[in-house]
């Protein structure tokens, strides 16, 4: 009897330093890559604004040529969504919209997930004029895990995880815009 109340205090124990440290460890996590692209801000801009265009370019778009989709909305404008389904576990179900426009400076976009997990992330794509002739763009991904699942952030790197995945979609970026 003994040593089942030891064995059960130390259950709660590690169950409470578990959850006290869910508490204290950052619940937010932000990733963000850019490159250069050889081409005017307003060309560049009026081609990553068009989420449909993500098609061309994106490595998420690019895992399941098969996948299922489906766009409600004028694409280019506030409101618009791009959603997919996917039998890659990679990929998943989900949706995005475009939720605002800055023209010629910048998009963002709320992400939604159904599967394999439900979550809500944000992105946003920046574009700025390096020159005449060069555009900096800028893709980024804002996300939250709720408590007490924010302690997987301990054991999962974002940066590498994510921007590995931005930098490729910039890199296919600029290839097809410096193509055309």
């Amino acid at each position: 009897m003994k040593i089942l109340k030891i064995v059960i205090f130390a259950l709660i124990g590690l169950v409470a330093i578990v959850l006290i440290t869910a508490a204290v460890v950052k619940k937010e996590y932000a990733v963000e890559r850019e490159t250069t692209i050889s081409k005017p801000v307003a060309e560049v801009f009026d081609y990553v604004k068009y989420l449909k265009n993500q098609d061309n370019y994106s490595k998420w778009a690019n895992m399941d040529p098969a996948m299922k989709k489906e766009y409600r909305g004028t694409d280019g404008a506030v409101g618009f969504v791009s959603a997919w389904d996917s039998d890659n576990k990679d990929v998943g179900k989900g949706e995005q919209e475009i939720k605002a426009i800055t023209e010629g400076e910048r998009v963002d976009f709320e992400i939604r997930f159904f599967e394999p997990f439900e979550s809500t992330d944000l992105a946003y794509m920046t574009t700025e004029a390096v020159n005449d002739s060069a555009t900096l763009v800028k893709w980024g991904f804002n996300g939250r895990m709720p408590y007490p699942m924010n302690l997987m952030l301990l054991f999962m790197d974002m940066e590498k995880m994510l921007g590995g995945d931005l930098e490729e979609g910039l890199a296919n970026l600029k290839t097809v815009m410096e193509k055309e």
